[in-house]
Order: C-alpha cells, then sequence, then structure tokens
C-alpha cells in the first residue's frame, strides 16, 4: 500500500515538474518573441529615419539587421529597394521589389514602385505591363500609362487613352499638358519632314535666328543655342530654348539648355523644375543623361542640398563611364 502511495507520488511530482517546465519553456519563447519584435521595430524605424535624412546606406544596414529577424516581411524587402534605387542600385532595386511582389502581387504600392524602379531602367515596354496591372487595381492611375506612352514613343496608344479618359471624363490639368504635347508634336512632325539644308556651319548667329523665325527648324534652334551658351548669353539661351519647347516639346537638349540656363541665371528651383520634366525624355542617350544629372547636381549644390547634389553627381559620373 506505502510503494502504490509512494509510486504515486512520484508520479504526479513528474506530471507536475513537466508542467513547470513546458510553462517556464512557452513563458522564455514569449519573452524571446518580444524581446525579436521590439527589436525589429527599433531597427525598422531607425532605417525610416535615416532614409529621411537621405543616408540610404545607413538605412540598408538598419535593414539588414530586420531582415536578420525576419527574413519575409514585405515592409522590409519595400524599404530596401527603396533606399537602393535612391543609390542607383537598380539590380537590387528591382530584385527587392519583387521578392515583396511574390507576396502581395496585387499591392498597389509595391506595382507603382516597381514602375519607378521599370522607368530608372529605362525599360518602359515592361513598365507599361505593370503599370497596366495597376489600372485594374486602380482605374484612376491612367494618366500615368498615358506618360509612359509618351515616354516609349507609343504616341498613338497615347493619343487613344486620352480620348477613352476624356469621354469618362477623367481629364486633369496634367492630361491636358499630355495633349497639348502630342497635338505640338502633330504639327512639328509636319514642318520637320522635309527641313530644307540650311548651311548653319558657316551662318551667323543672327542669321541663324532670321533662318529660324522663317523655317522654326528644330537643328537650326539647337545651332544657335550651342552657340549663344558657348558665348555665356544665358539670358539668351533661356528665352530661346523656353519659346522653342513650345513647339518641340519632346526635345530633351532644349529642356538640358534651359535648366542650364536657369542655373546660370541663379534660379535653381526652377531649373531644378525643368530638368526633372525634360530628363523623362532622354531615351537612349546616356551622355544626354548624365548633362541632366550634372546639372541637378548644380542646382541642388547652390541650394545647399549637399545629399541630394552628392546623389545626382555620382550618376552623372557612372553614366559617363
Amino acid at each position: 500500500m506505502q510503494r502504490c502511495m509512494g509510486t504515486k507520488n512520484l508520479h504526479r511530482k513528474i506530471v507536475i515538474g513537466m508542467i513547470f517546465i513546458s510553462i517556464f519553456s512557452y513563458a522564455q519563447n514569449i519573452n524571446t518573441e518580444e524581446e525579436n519584435d521590439l527589436k525589429f521595430q527599433t531597427h525598422f524605424f531607425e532605417a525610416l529615419k535615416q532614409k529621411a535624412i537621405k543616408n540610404y546606406g545607413k538605412a540598408i544596414e538598419s535593414l539588414e539587421l530586420c531582415n536578420a529577424i525576419d527574413a519575409t516581411n514585405v515592409a522590409v524587402f519595400f524599404e530596401f529597394s527603396k533606399n537602393h534605387l535612391e543609390l542607383n542600385n537598380y539590380f537590387e532595386a528591382e530584385l527587392f521589389i519583387d521578392k515583396a511582389l511574390q507576396q502581395e502581387p496585387e499591392n498597389r504600392y509595391l506595382l507603382q514602385h516597381k514602375v519607378a524602379v521599370l522607368k530608372a531602367l529605362r525599360n518602359f515596354n515592361k513598365a507599361i505591363e505593370v503599370q497596366k496591372k495597376i489600372l485594374k487595381i486602380q482605374p484612376k492611375e491612367s494618366e500615368e500609362l498615358v506618360f509612359l506612352y509618351i515616354q516609349n514613343q507609343n504616341f498613338d496608344l497615347a493619343e487613344a487613352l486620352i480620348v477613352k479618359m476624356e469621354e469618362n471624363a477623367m481629364a486633369t490639368l496634367r492630361l491636358k499638358s499630355f495633349k497639348s504635347f502630342l497635338e505640338n508634336r502633330k504639327a512639328v512632325q509636319k514642318k520637320i519632314e522635309k527641313p530644307a539644308e540650311i548651311p548653319t556651319e558657316k551662318a551667323d548667329i543672327e542669321t541663324l535666328k532670321k533662318l529660324y523665325s522663317e523655317k522654326k527648324e528644330y537643328k537650326i534652334v539647337q545651332e544657335i543655342l550651342i552657340r549663344e551658351e558657348k558665348e555665356a548669353l544665358f539670358e539668351q539661351v533661356y528665352a530661346e530654348s523656353r519659346e522653342a519647347l513650345e513647339l518641340f516639346p519632346e526635345q530633351p537638349f532644349l529642356y538640358k539648355m534651359n535648366g542650364l540656363a536657369l542655373n546660370r541665371l541663379g534660379k535653381y528651383n526652377e531649373a531644378i523644375a525643368v530638368l526633372s520634366i525634360g530628363i523623362d525624355f532622354v531615351i537612349d542617350n546616356s551622355a544626354m543623361e548624365a548633362d541632366f544629372y550634372e546639372q541637378l547636381s548644380v542646382s541642388h549644390e547652390k541650394l545647399g542640398n549637399k545629399s541630394e547634389a552628392i546623389k545626382f553627381k555620382q550618376r552623372s559620373a557612372a553614366l559617363r563611364k
């Protein structure tokens, strides 16, 4: 009888011991999870803070610590991609946004960032396909598709989409500017289908200006601006490039010269606005793109935006290599 009671007590102690061990182990797991969650949040907010002050390398370091805790977090992938894009690390930017989209393929904000990455890569065909996915989720994003069509020189598709948007009462100020651009382009195309042969190299500036007022041909105004820039006539470069943009709004050279003139005239914010628009019309021309980034670097440096100035200077240098 006593042996039986002793055995029962032993069993009871073993069971109670196992329960205590389980509870202790569970509590330890909870504490570890809470500690990891706290560490993750601390590193993630540090990454956001560093990105906000344009310290993208430091932001990436904090994100790597987040990734060590949670290797499947969509928000971390998203932030990785955004910071790498700012650093012109296009391969990494696309890699991380693709990882995020594998988990949330219908996330509109992820898709919009994917378009931004593809635009930076000048892969407009692929960007258009992604933008079409966005339209299925949010039809109001048609405006961006019009712009992508223009950047990819799909002018007929851009016009057709504008008509459709106007029929659906989706016209905006930006859309009207696209429509104006396309109309101007058609008018200019008719004028330059058979341009006259003009010996621009031998003519002086005044002769070129007279010819331009008669012919309104792009090659003439291009030559005028090149010569005026060499002679440091920046007031004239600014005025004439601005006027020429009304006739040739798809010519990135004109935006570049307008931005350059604005920089030389000390109008840095205006230069940034013009250059930011014009660079979207640069296609398959690394030297021209580098010129834009160089001027953007000048604008930001003069405004005291040192991190932005360095970023654009690095982009320009990378393209010139």
